[in-house]
């Protein structure tokens, strides 16, 4: 730990409890404690304080866990236990882990999870480019000016942004593969959307150098040595500082 101590947030998300993020979350709604103190935003916590999460002491564990999960649709990518379908209870796994990013309900495909705060914001950060390839099929057949549309940048008035310039490629009269380096809320719907298009079906295959490969849905498996490694390579210069959005 820390010398002067460690925020509190870092402490739970490195603790595999959540992300910084949520962590905020539950310390301004009361359920993080120091010492039977109740935390605010901000705290340190340093080497020896028993910090509890609605009531269970939060223990740091040692073992790194990064796995690969095929989510099918129906599933929601929160921790929250008053969600039924949250993803946690559904992959039901042995150790406290809690999923990187988002994949909304109505998608599919790869969804990483850890228990290693450090990580996250790196990967999930727009500012920092990293790749997220997806398959679309949607309702009509494709029409060029609809590829070059999504390519070039869509403007997306009610998140007040226009999203980055991007790979996309037609691979069927309906079907699109597209690369963002962005995650907006359901972005690749609200891009098709603009331009009178509807998502029939969409599949997140890779998440930078992790691929979703032949991993069968609502299955997981280990990241390999080898992908965490490439990993921590592409992530050795990305930032945890958030990006302004593209108007």
């Amino acid at each position: 730990m820390e010398v002067n101590g460690i925020r509190i947030n870092k402490f739970l998300s490195e603790a595999g409890v959540c992300s910084r993020r949520e962590a905020d979350r539950q310390i301004e709604a009361g359920n993080v404690t120091i010492d039977g103190r109740t935390a605010v935003t901000g705290d340190k916590v340093i080497e020896g304080q028993k910090v509890c999460f609605n009531g269970n002491e939060v223990t740091k564990e040692q073992e790194m866990i990064l796995i690969a999960f095929n989510k099918p649709v129906g599933i929601v990518c929160t921790a929250e236990k008053r969600e039924k379908n949250n993803v946690i209870d559904y992959i039901n796994f042995p150790k406290r882990i809690y999923p990187i990013g988002r994949l909304d309900k109505d998608s599919k495909g790869l969804l990483l999870l850890t228990n290693n705060g450090d990580i996250v914001n790196k990967m999930m950060r727009s500012g920092n480019m990293h790749e997220k390839e997806y398959i679309v099929t949607v309702n009509k057949p494709i029409s060029d000016s609809f590829i070059r549309g999504l390519a070039g940048g869509v403007p997306l008035v009610e998140l007040g942004i226009t999203t980055r310039k991007c790979h996309v490629k037609k691979l069927s009269n309906k079907t699109f593969k597209i690369i963002l380096t962005q995650g907006y809320n359901r972005q690749i719907r609200r891009m098709c959307e603009y331009f009178g298009y509807r998502v029939v079906e969409l599949e997140r295959v890779r998440i930078m150098n992790i691929t979703l490969g032949d991993l069968k849905e609502g299955e997981y498996r280990d990241v390999t040595a080898q992908e965490y490694e490439q990993l921590k390579k592409m992530i050795s210069n990305s930032s945890n500082a958030p990006v302004k959005p593209q108007i």
